[in-house]
């Protein structure tokens, strides 16, 4: 029976995350006719599908470097942990804050672990927290020297095969590193530890669907509410956020990549002149970043606890 709940909200979690995520990966080209929505869509769908194949070792630090889900009672934990993720992106969404859905499994799978007393590493989860800090940090400076060098040099033309690669890279970087959060769900429910491509497939599928409904609000929200954007920043912010996103995937560290664009455009936006960034879409942002994982570990592990209680409750 827990079994199949996971399966149920890992699908769900699959589609959450195309809706949070896949748009906002999107929507920093939107300005250049390059490619397309629906091309983009495409691209994405099937580098979720087959970056794993060649590597999954991002989705394996979710499962096994912060806690051991593949013990006994780790479904259980991991449903929890999913839940009490998609319950505070959905809480800080609807105060108008967006955020980022990888900090936040990252602090239900830590607090969910503990409350059901699976062993925790906390060197583990304060090294994630340390890469989940210096991806956009990393991100906006390679965008602040990127746009310099693309506002002197490049041509309208050769701007739009700046984003061609940008996007490429974007979205390798994406399957690579975050998006295998939801790869990391499937493995716990299902039990495997590599990655089968009909499981690739089916996520992929799943964080499509969730990504065409989420495209038009993460335009919004990227593209206009955080700085005043032209072509030449979207492009930036994708190389630069790819090329971050990407390092810390070499060495098995999962960290948002809308935060990285984020951190990218605001970059951009600084080389041109602070006041083309919008800081108080970007406060409530950033606030929103350092709320995620706290209030995540807190939900995870007292639900876990409230669970754990009363599944050791004798009711003969």
């Amino acid at each position: 029976m827990g079994a199949v709940v996971l399966i149920v909200v890992a699908g769900l979690f699959a589609v959450v995350s195309g809706v949070n995520d896949g748009g906002a990966l999107l929507a920093t080209g939107l300005k250049l006719p390059t490619i397309r929505p629906a091309i983009g869509v495409l691209v994405l769908v099937v580098m979720v599908a087959l970056i794993p194949l060649a590597t999954h070792q991002v989705a394996l630090t979710f499962v096994t470097r912060l806690a051991s889900f593949h013990q006994p009672g780790g479904q259980t934990a991991m449903t929890i942990a999913v839940i009490a993720s998609l319950a505070v992106v959905a809480w800080l969404s609807a105060k108008g804050r967006p955020t980022s859905l990888t900090l936040a499994i990252v602090g239900g799978l830590a607090g969910a672990g503990l409350g059901w007393g699976l062993p925790v590493s906390p060197g583990s989860v304060l090294l994630v927290l340390a890469f989940a800090v210096a991806a956009p940090l990393v991100g906006g400076l390679l965008a602040w020297l990127l746009i310099r060098m693309l506002v002197v040099t490049t041509t309208a033309r050769r701007l739009r095969r700046w984003h061609q690669a940008g996007f490429l890279v974007q979205t390798v970087a994406y399957a690579a590193n975050d998006g295998q959060k939801m790869l990391a769900v499937f493995m716990v429910a299902f039990g495997f530890t590599d990655a089968p491509l009909p499981y690739t497939l089916l996520v992929a599928v799943l964080f499509g669907l969730g990504t065409v409904y989420g495209l038009p609000k993460a335009g919004r929200t990227l593209g206009r509410e955080l700085i005043a954007s032209r072509p030449p920043h979207g492009v930036a912010a994708e190389l630069s956020a790819g090329a971050s996103v990407i390092a810390c995937a070499a060495v098995g560290m999962p960290v948002s990549m809308t935060q990285a664009i984020a951190g990218g455009l605001i970059g951009a936006g600084v080389a041109q002149g602070s006041g083309r960034v919008r800081w108080y879409a970007a406060g409530k942002i950033i606030a929103a970043w350092f709320l995620t994982l706290p209030a995540s570990a807190l939900l995870g592990w007292t639900l876990a606890v409230l669970l754990n209680e009363f599944a050791s409750m004798d009711f003969s």
